[in-house]
């Protein structure tokens, strides 16, 4: 499967694009997980939001929102990391958080990055270096778990 990565500022990104995302988040975070919840949050087009989006032709299949550590206490915050019902089991989700963790550096080279991750994926996301902090809690009714990834020196 040969996927084109593209990072873009909220304020680049087209109508289509916009659209798609929200259609992908929608289609896992409210459906797929039976959570109605308010996804649109107003950070998406907030300071200097990034999106990060992995097309397959015409297709999103990935998608990781990166949020700005100046607005958002010094640190990067991964979120709303999602991937395509249609597009799993192929290592599509290890790809999005390698390229969201590339495009973090690259954005904000010295800011640690945070996420506050599904309490079930802890382990999935202490390959890449992320430490879970504090104790479970709910969000949505779904539980979750602080995590963080220090800058190396």
């Amino acid at each position: 499967m040969t996927i084109e990565w593209v990072c873009k500022h909220h304020a680049e990104l087209s109508i289509v694009q916009l659209y798609r995302i929200l259609h992908l988040r929608t289609e896992v975070f409210v459906v797929e997980q039976q959570c109605p919840f308010q996804d649109i949050d107003g950070l998406d087009l907030r300071d200097d939001t990034n999106h990060l989006m992995g097309w397959q032709g015409d297709r999103l299949v990935a998608y990781l929102r990166l949020l700005d550590p100046v607005a958002c206490k010094g640190e990067v915050v991964i979120g709303r990391v999602v991937t395509s019902p249609l597009a799993r089991g192929q290592g599509l989700g290890h790809e999005l958080i390698a390229q969201g963790l590339l495009r973090a550096h690259k954005l904000w080279p010295n800011a640690p990055i945070y996420l506050s991750a599904q309490a079930h994926l802890q382990s999935y996301y202490s390959r890449y270096g992320f430490v879970a902090e504090g104790e479970e809690y709910l969000e949505d009714d779904i539980p979750h778990i602080d995590m963080r990834r220090l800058i190396k020196t």
